[in-house]
């Protein structure tokens, strides 16, 4: 007698994106093999936010960086060609 094939799996693709760790002046993201730091200077919307906010964080379409709970939304492309985009936040 033989097995039947296997089903299809039921659990998402692993979350290419994730939060090494939080220091005073900002946080470091491991995306697809690259590392990044995101200074609280230059992305000020994470600077009040708890440390489990800034962790739960979902790579959206290969390419869209998203906080739910923060409401923040980032392309890639922002992190890897900064010089491309220097206004990055006009909030204080």
């Amino acid at each position: 007698m033989r097995s039947e094939k296997n089903g299809t799996g039921t659990l998402e693709p692993p979350n290419s994106v994730e939060v090494q760790g939080v220091s005073p002046h900002g946080f470091w993201l491991l995306l697809e093999g690259r590392e990044y730091f995101l200074d609280f200077e230059a992305y000020p919307w994470f600077k009040e936010a708890k440390v489990d906010q800034i962790f739960n964080v979902s790579l959206l379409h290969g390419h869209h960086l998203f906080w739910n709970e923060l409401d923040v939304d980032l392309d890639v492309a922002t992190l890897e060609e900064p010089e491309r985009f220097p206004l990055i936040s006009k909030a204080s």
